[in-house]
């Protein structure tokens, strides 16, 4: 049965999108400055002009680095149909020499139609890769080689990278070596020998701009006026969303979501979440949808912890936080219970319990892990006597009171006090 509501059609497309590298970069593709357009030409001058490069991709992870890659060898295997092969290579499991060079023969023998020798020592492999090199040379045909967690090749004695990059000196030998990496130094991890023969491109990939969030944010949530869409229902959307985009506290959000993480892949996440809460009886996207999917992807479990913690268990955190500012050498539970004791004098507070009681409240926030032992000698002492240390910060234990719906209002005025 088809989806006649023309909000869940809707929505169903906006996942589709989001589920969509290739839809979501291509907004940058037009641009000559981006790292696309610079990605594909260096690619591309491999295939046209028969020569040797390399290029390093470098960035935080979750920047688009892979996904840029791959549209860009997508496209060349469009255009230059039968005159590209890719191999590709993860340093998390062929950073080991013998191991990577083998399946590189591998990949070579399959997409060459060979038969594969599972026998074949390092010699036997790293010859056949030099003989496929310059043959694929000879017959015009470009070898991409792409190698994900380019660092962890950098490790040992980098017989690999010398090889293929000293093979890639010959004239007949028609290739590129794409190296991708979250170390922005990855370069200076190489050899003498191999650095030298390594043409020295990096692309930089950076979290987006104030300016590309928003052509992203307009890209991916905007539906197209030419759809099985009904016209109207999408101009009332596309008009609520705009509004909703310019509202400030959207962008408080926004803000609040890239203080966190400011990468593509934690953007696309949150966008993902923001559609799946979209009410589809109204069919729009709400600002209260934005809430909830910032909530749900920033969990904060220390925060949630807390809110199951009992009045008892909160004015120790209280008594740990203020001995904390105290600046005490060691704290165990006979100095916390000695805080607790002064603030109830101080204070007159009616939440006071015997000690017995604040004991087992004690060792509940140690299974909670609300606090721990300082370290694992003295398995013989009582819980009473170890030094233990908070695990909670100063802010998170503040925004956990504001939130813990019965807390007493001297607890906030006790933590107030300790900062």
């Amino acid at each position: 049965m088809g989806v006649e509501n023309p909000a869940e059609q809707g929505q169903i497309l906006l996942r589709t999108r989001l589920c969509n590298p290739n839809f979501i970069y291509t907004i940058f593709s037009d641009s000559p400055d981006s790292n696309y357009s610079k990605l594909k030409y260096i690619m591309s001058s491999s295939v046209t002009e028969a020569c040797n490069n390399s290029a390093l991709l470098l960035g935080p992870r979750g920047c688009g680095k892979v996904a840029i890659l791959e549209m860009v060898i997508k496209d060349l295997l469009h255009e230059y149909p039968d005159t590209i092969c890719v191999i590709k290579l993860n340093g998390l499991l062929h950073s080991e020499d013998n191991c990577a060079l083998k399946e590189i023969a591998r990949q070579l023998c399959i997409e060459n139609q060979l038969v594969f020798s599972k026998m074949a020592s390092f010699d036997d492999n790293s010859q056949f890769v030099i003989a496929m090199l310059r043959e694929c040379g000879l017959a015009h045909k470009t070898i991409i080689f792409v190698l994900d967690e380019f660092d962890l090749f950098t490790q040992g004695k980098q017989r690999l990278l010398y090889s293929l990059l000293d093979a890639m000196q010959s004239v007949t030998s028609q290739a590129v070596v794409v190296g991708v990496s979250c170390r922005l130094d990855a370069d200076q991890l190489l050899e003498k020998r191999v650095r030298s023969r390594f043409s020295h491109r990096k692309l930089l990939f950076l979290p987006p701009s104030r300016e590309d969030l928003q052509k992203i944010l307009q890209h991916a949530l905007l539906l197209p006026t030419e759809s099985s869409l009904p016209r109207q229902y999408v101009a009332a959307y596309n008009k609520k969303l705009l509004n909703t985009l310019s509202d400030d506290k959207f962008k408080d959000i926004i803000d609040s979501l890239c203080n966190f993480d400011a990468t593509f892949n934690h953007l696309l996440r949150f966008l993902f979440a923001s559609v799946c809460h979209m009410d589809t009886k109204s069919g729009f996207l709400s600002l209260d949808n934005f809430k909830t999917a910032l909530s749900s992807i920033q969990r904060q479990p220390k925060l949630e912890a807390l809110q199951d913690c009992s009045i008892l268990e909160l004015y120790i955190l209280v008594c740990l936080r203020r001995l904390e500012g105290k600046e005490q050498e060691t704290t165990n539970f006979n100095s916390v219970m000695k805080e607790y004791k002064d603030v109830h004098n101080s204070f007159q507070t009616t939440d006071y319990y015997a000690r017995n009681v604040c004991l087992r409240a004690f060792e509940h926030l140690l299974q909670r892990q609300l606090i721990s032992l300082v370290d694992n000698r003295g398995h013989s002492q009582s819980v009473e006597f170890r030094p233990v240390r908070l695990l909670i910060s100063s802010h998170e234990l503040h925004q956990g009171l504001k939130a813990y719906r019965s807390c007493p209002a001297i607890l906030h005025k006790l933590l107030d006090l300790a900062v």
